[in-house]
């Protein structure tokens, strides 16, 4: 099932609201990662910088198949070996990844979709246990030059919401403002899950 429209823009200006290392950095995933999943790669702009990160493998998932395989050519010319991008429709079908097998996992700019606790789940469900759920979005703010319409844009707070509802642990601290149009929340998943 596509998820509703984004309002992503294009590659160049997408590209350009971000430092994706020092953004993954801020989450705490610049260090001890194994494996990791991202929800919705898109053009693959934290893809390849989780790949350097990543011990393991970085499962790279998108129902697109033009996104796909702009990754995989990506990570063909930079030599990239640790990525594994899969079309999949990771909302009707699950990321088809083992339980408990994931360090962190990326919800980046989709929780606008209409099952964000059900994404938030399978995010948990495939985390080992203290894993980390970064979570990055629009701001709830018309100016913003893109994103997902504002009946469809998620506040911080409601994601918090979402996030614990699914069964995370969230911390205020584990708040973060990336300007100039995101903000971004990171969760744990329990110990005892």
């Amino acid at each position: 099932m596509k998820v509703r429209d984004s309002g992503m823009p294009d590659e160049e200006m997408w590209t350009g609201f971000f430092d994706p290392a020092i953004v993954l950095a801020m989450f705490g995933l610049d260090r001890g990662v194994m494996d990791l999943v991202e929800f919705g790669c898109g053009y693959g702009t934290f893809t390849l910088a989780a790949a350097g990160i990543a011990a393991g493998t970085v499962h790279a998932l998108d129902i697109e198949p033009e996104m796909v395989e702009v990754v995989r050519q990506k990570c063909d010319l930079a030599g990239i070996t640790n990525v594994r991008a899969e079309l999949r429709d990771f909302v009707a079908e699950g990321t088809g990844l083992a339980d408990n097998s994931m360090d962190a996992a990326l919800l980046f700019n989709i929780l606008h979709h209409e099952e964000p606790v059900a994404l938030m789940k399978e995010a948990l469900r495939v985390l080992k246990p203290d894993g980390m759920l970064a979570v990055i979005h629009w701001n709830y703010d018309p100016t913003t030059p893109r994103g997902p319409a504002m009946e469809i844009r998620p506040r911080p707070e409601q994601c918090i919401e979402w996030g614990r509802e699914a069964g995370f642990h969230f911390k205020k601290r584990n708040r973060y403002d990336l300007q100039p149009y995101h903000y971004g929340l990171l969760f744990r998943k329990p110990l005892s899950r």
